[in-house]
């Protein structure tokens, strides 16, 4: 299996190289990643929780996808790709926001991230890929919100820093 490589980029989200992922997180260089929040018509929100064998954030609920864009991938083809690779459909997703943030780990990976934030809509069930994701379900965004606050350790790290300080930006449904 060919190793996946990110894009490191800088501040302005200019590309200034790649690495292998692994060797990204365990030096915590800044890359190019995205998420996808996918809504259905009750402005319910579709969470995923991560598989137990992931080696971050294992068995956590966050976005309905994310991952990293490939070179020469646009955001929206990556994040089309990565919907259909991990939760076996794909929409229409509609760019939003943008931000940098770092995220360590217990295990010595970092997330150092200029994530792009995307939103599609879709009212189905997903046919989920078990290597990726252990579970999935849909949630009011106002719980969504209200269960970080409760409950913060059940959330992934990026998950919390969207909702915290872009919640405007996603709750466009309402």
């Amino acid at each position: 299996m060919i190793e996946e490589h990110v894009i490191l980029v800088n501040e302005n989200d200019e590309q200034i190289g790649t690495m292998p992922k692994l060797e990204a997180h365990e030096k915590a260089l800044l890359h190019r990643a995205f998420s996808v929040f996918v809504f259905n018509d009750q402005n319910e929100l579709m969470l995923q929780q991560r598989a137990k064998h992931k080696y971050h954030s294992p068995l956590l609920w966050t976005n309905t996808c994310c991952s990293h864009q490939r070179e020469g991938e646009s955001n929206l083809e990556a994040g089309k790709r990565r919907l259909m690779e991990e939760m076996g459909f794909v929409v229409d997703l509609e760019e939003t926001i943008s931000f940098i943030y770092k995220a360590p780990f217990e295990n010595g990976l970092t997330e150092h991230e200029f994530d792009h934030v995307m939103i599609g809509h879709f009212n189905d069930e997903p046919v989920i890929n078990v290597d990726e994701v252990e579970a999935w379900k849909w949630m009011p965004i106002e719980q969504v919100k209200l269960d970080i606050h409760e409950h913060p350790e059940r959330y992934t790290a990026w998950f919390k820093i969207i909702f915290d300080k872009f919640y405007k930006h996603i709750n466009i449904t309402k």
